[in-house]
C-alpha cells in the first residue's frame, strides 16, 4: 500500500463531505499550511506529516478534492466544429437540431463508428480530463435513439470505465431527442417498458434523465420516466429550462429528482422550489458560452436561497466542447457570478451529491477516495489568469498520475 503525503500546502479546502448550501459558503473551513496524508486509494488524515513513500511539496499551492464533472455526454465519437461555425454565422441551434445535424448527427457518427474507434476516442478525451483535475465524472447514453443503440452506449460506458483511472457513474438520457419515425409519446413508452429494465437490471445506469424543451420532451413525459425509475431504484434528472422556462426545474424539485441541470431560463419562483429540497441545480456554463446565451441561471439567488448548487462541463461534441473544470469553474465566477470558493465547492462536494457520491468522493476527509489537485496559489486565482495551466499535480485513487511539467522537482520518493 503506497503511501502519498501533499505536504505543507499554503491552503487546503478539505469540505465536509456534505453539500454545502446557503450560509455554510460563508462558514468553510480552509486550513493554513497544512498536508494531506493518503494511505492507498484513501484519505488517512489532513494536518501535519512528512512521512511517506512519496511526498509532493505544495508549498505556495492550494490543495482541493479531486474535481467531479457531475454532467457529461461521454461516451460520443467526433466533433461538430462546422456546427459551431454555423451558430457563429447566425444560425439558431434549434434549426440545426430540427434538420440533420445536433444530437442526430451525434447520433449517426456513434452509429458508424467501432467499438473501438469510440473507445480510443473517449480514452483520450479522459486523459484530458484527468489532466486537468477531473478525477470522477458522469457519462450519459442520449445518443442512441433506439433501445439496442442506447444500451450499446451504455456498455461502452462500462468498458471505458474500466479503462480510465477516474472514478465513473452513467446515467442513460432515456430521452434526448425523438427518434424519427417515433412520436416523444411512443418513445418514451418505449424507453420505460424496454430501455430503462434493462439499464437497471444490467446495472448500466443509475439514474435516468430526459431533455425538456419544446424541440424535445414536455413534463409528461418526465412524469412517465419518473414514474418507471422509481419502480426500478434508479434517481432521476432533467436537462431543465435550457432553452426556455419550460417548468422543469421547478418540477424536477417537486417531485424530487437528484438534479436539474442548465436553468438558463429558469423563474425566480422555481429557485424557492429548488432551496427548499435536495435537487442540485446543476450549472453548465460551458454551454452558454459555447452557445453565446444572453440568459443565465439565477446563480446568486439559488446561492443565496439555499439551493445546492453544482457544476459540470456538459462536454458533448455540439455545444460545450469543454472537458477542464478550472475552466468551467473560471466560467461560472465570469459570467455567472460565482465566487472561486463557492464555485470549487460546486466541482467538488456538491456536484459529488449530484451522482449520489458524496460519501465517496468530493472531500478530503479520512476514508473517502484520494482523490486530490493541487493548484498553484491561492483558489481566487484559478480565474484570474485563465490562460494558464493552475493544476500543478492531481491524485486520483491515490497515485500521482500527473505533474505539471517544470514540478517534476517537487517530488521525492523514498
Amino acid at each position: 500500500m503506497t503511501s502519498l503525503c501533499l505536504k505543507d500546502a499554503a491552503w487546503l479546502v478539505p469540505m465536509a463531505g456534505e453539500p454545502v448550501r446557503g450560509e455554510g459558503f460563508s462558514s468553510l473551513e480552509v486550513l493554513e499550511h497544512c498536508s494531506a496524508n493518503l494511505e492507498g486509494d484513501r484519505v488517512a488524515s489532513v494536518g501535519s506529516g512528512d512521512d511517506a513513500e512519496v511526498i509532493f511539496d505544495a508549498s505556495g499551492c492550494t490543495v482541493v478534492p479531486g474535481f467531479v464533472d457531475c454532467h457529461t455526454h461521454v461516451p460520443f465519437f467526433g466533433w461538430r466544429g462546422d456546427e459551431d461555425a454555423a451558430r457563429l454565422s447566425g444560425v439558431r441551434y434549434q434549426d440545426l437540431h430540427r434538420g440533420e445535424g445536433g444530437i442526430f448527427r451525434s447520433a449517426r457518427m456513434l452509429q458508424q463508428s467501432s467499438d473501438d474507434e469510440v473507445l480510443a476516442f473517449c480514452g483520450e478525451l479522459a486523459a484530458a480530463m484527468l489532466r486537468r483535475g477531473t478525477t470522477t465524472f458522469e457519462m450519459k447514453s442520449g445518443y442512441g435513439l433506439s433501445v439496442e443503440a442506447e444500451l450499446r452506449q451504455l456498455r461502452l460506458a462500462a468498458r471505458l470505465s474500466e479503462r480510465v483511472p477516474q472514478r465513473t457513474i452513467a446515467t442513460c438520457l432515456a430521452a434526448h431527442a425523438v427518434p424519427p419515425g417515433k412520436s416523444q409519446g411512443e418513445w418514451v413508452g418505449e424507453a420505460a417498458a424496454e430501455l430503462l429494465p434493462i439499464a437497471a437490471q444490467d446495472g448500466l445506469a443509475s439514474a435516468c434523465d430526459l431533455y425538456v424543451e419544446s424541440i424535445a420532451f414536455a413534463l409528461e413525459h418526465a412524469a412517465r420516466l419518473a414514474e418507471a425509475a422509481s419502480e426500478l431504484g434508479i434517481r432521476m434528472r432533467v436537462h431543465a429550462d435550457q432553452l426556455e422556462d419550460s417548468q422543469a426545474g421547478a418540477f424536477a424539485a417537486r417531485w424530487g429528482f437528484a438534479s436539474a441541470d442548465h436553468l438558463n431560463h429558469t423563474s425566480l419562483d422555481a429557485v424557492a422550489d429548488l432551496a427548499a429540497s435536495d435537487t442540485v441545480a446543476v450549472l453548465l456554463p460551458g454551454a452558454t458560452f459555447t452557445l453565446r446565451q444572453s440568459a443565465k441561471p439565477p446563480s446568486r439567488s439559488l446561492i443565496e436561497a439555499g439551493a445546492v448548487v453544482a457544476l459540470g462541463s456538459d462536454l458533448n461534441p455540439g455545444t460545450s466542447p469543454i472537458c477542464s473544470m478550472p475552466f468551467v469553474i473560471t466560467l461560472a465566477c465570469r459570467t455567472y457570478g460565482l465566487r472561486p470558493l463557492e464555485a470549487v465547492v460546486a466541482a467538488t462536494v456538491n456536484a459529488a451529491f449530484a451522482l449520489g457520491l458524496h460519501e465517496e468522493v468530493g472531500s478530503l476527509v479520512p476514508g473517502r477516495r484520494a482523490d486530490a489537485v493541487v493548484l498553484a496559489g491561492p483558489v481566487d486565482e484559478i480565474c484570474y489568469r485563465p490562460d494558464r495551466d493552475r493544476v500543478m499535480a492531481v491524485v486520483c485513487g491515490g497515485k500521482l498520475v500527473h505533474v505539471r511539467p517544470g514540478a517534476e522537482g517537487r517530488v521525492t520518493r523514498s
